[in-house]
């Protein structure tokens, strides 16, 4: 007799999501947006939309800037199918410059938990005036 998972399935979080977005440059691009981010994917950041594709796009730009970096979540909320947290990004630049950013997030599920909406406010704790845009930037 075979038994079905009837478990409910496990949601993604914005640590394992950034971590494999932003500081794993092994993983294929696609791979990592397909595991933490749905079809039908969107973004608000700093109040302007981004669709899956300029988001898809955003990250490619990060991974061309970034060299690594580090994300610690300091409150993290989920509810059914929304979720809240606050974390910093540390980041070093491939010019060995940082930047910290601390961010304010509200998202939503999909039924297979991945994000399928992210709305979020970014506040620059340190780096480049250049830097200010980082969380949007394309």
């Amino acid at each position: 007799m075979s038994s079905i998972d009837t478990s409910a399935p496990q949601n993604t979080d914005i640590s394992t999501a950034l971590a494999d977005l932003l500081f794993a440059p092994e993983l294929d691009l696609q791979i990592a947006v397909d595991r933490h981010f749905a079809p039908d994917y969107r973004q608000r950041t700093d109040g302007s939309w981004a669709d899956r594709a300029e988001f898809t796009a955003h990250i490619a730009h990060l991974r061309t800037v970034l060299a690594g970096g580090s994300v610690e979540v300091h409150e993290e909320l989920t509810n059914g199918t929304l979720y809240a947290d606050r974390h910093t990004v540390r980041a070093t630049k491939k010019d060995g410059s940082t930047v910290h950013m601390e961010v304010y997030l509200f998202g939503e599920f999909a039924a297979d938990g991945r994000f399928r909406r992210i709305e979020e406010t970014t506040l620059m704790l340190s780096g480049s005036e250049a830097d200010r845009d980082l969380g949007s930037a394309r």
